[in-house]
């Protein structure tokens, strides 16, 4: 069985189809899903989504975009709910800082600032962490280092595939990989996959977005996976049915509930 372990079920291009959407993912071999958290005002539709449908789960936190949004309090109400299962996403994105230095590097700071209170709310908590990283690899592996002695471990579903960020397997961290493989322009990643260890691989989609090849440009989806897999299977030269038992025993490791 496939889990989709990093999607966004709760994005409003699903409002009118997501019961199509979780059959197909059913009938394709995809038995579970863990909807992320970006935006603090999509939690209780999140939470709602996950109570609708089985072997559904959700995170609590916010994206680095809208890290003004971080508001402990109101999240510790959900987190503590039984269908919660991580703390994330979070993390540090410098892609679109401005170019004004004295802006920057507010942003910046900011940004870390967040990041260490979901590591904090997930050291509390004693839940997986839910890592996004885009052009900040050297900050986050700063951070991260800082804390993972104390967490309980996580997943990478976003990090530019920096070879830099592969030490984080040591401390029980996982590498999502999504669409992005499937990409002509992923040289970078395609590169890095076979380094990753074999029992620190998890499968996603980040649904909607980068949707993997040969649907790029058309609304992602949990059932996606399977090009995800295949891809995998090709660049690693190894079974599918053995890559596919190996990411769903490294899934139940990590995320329990599945």
């Amino acid at each position: 069985m496939i889990i989709d372990t990093h999607c966004h079920l709760d994005d409003n291009r699903y409002d009118k189809n997501l019961d199509e959407v979780i059959e197909r993912a059913k009938n394709g071999g995809v038995g579970g899903f863990l909807v992320s958290a970006a935006d603090k005002n999509d939690l209780q539709k999140a939470r709602d989504i996950c109570y609708k449908y089985e072997n559904c789960y959700f995170a609590v936190g916010v994206h680095p975009y809208h890290c003004e949004d971080y508001d402990e309090e109101f999240f510790e109400k959900f987190i503590i709910d039984k269908k919660c299962i991580a703390v994330g996403e979070c993390g540090l994105d410098y892609y679109r800082l401005p170019n004004n230095e004295p802006q920057k590097s507010d942003e910046k700071k900011l940004q870390k600032e967040v990041f260490e209170k979901h590591l904090k709310l997930a050291v509390k908590y004693q839940l997986p962490v839910i890592i996004h990283i885009r052009d900040a690899s050297a900050d986050s592996l700063e951070i991260l280092l800082k804390y993972a002695p104390e967490l309980v471990g996580g997943v990478l579903h976003c990090y530019n595939a920096s070879e830099i960020l592969l030490e984080l397997a040591k401390y029980n961290f996982y590498f999502g990989v999504g669409g992005v493989v499937t990409f002509k322009n992923a040289k970078k990643l395609v590169e890095v996959l076979p380094k990753i260890p074999l029992d620190k691989l998890l499968l996603e989609t980040d649904s909607p977005y980068l949707t993997p090849h040969p649907y790029r440009g058309k609304t992602n989806e949990p059932l996606y996976t399977k090009y995800v897999l295949q891809k995998m299977v090709e660049i690693l030269d190894i079974d599918e049915s053995e890559l596919e038992k190996n990411i769903f025993d490294n899934t139940k490791r990590l995320f329990k509930q599945f």
